[in-house]
């Protein structure tokens, strides 16, 4: 799944959320990887709008990570 802005971002999050706590971790890893690649490059462009979007989908992320690393 491709994430691009933040409701994306949250849909995935919420589709993810029938996925075991591991697969869901898996997702988060590989979306966050992802998005950290989306982000350097907008930083190399200096699009600071997309590197704040990006940077605001990576909170997201991290949110859910931090809430299945709890349960």
């Amino acid at each position: 799944m491709s994430i691009d802005n933040e409701q994306q971002a949250q849909e995935a999050i919420e589709a993810w959320r029938v996925e075991t706590n591991r697969v869901q971790l898996r997702y988060l890893q590989e979306a966050t990887a992802s998005l950290e690649m989306s982000a350097m490059y907008y930083e190399q462009k200096g699009n600071d709008l997309g590197a704040a979007r990006i940077g605001r989908c990576l909170a997201l992320l991290q949110t859910r990570r931090d809430e299945l690393l709890k349960e």
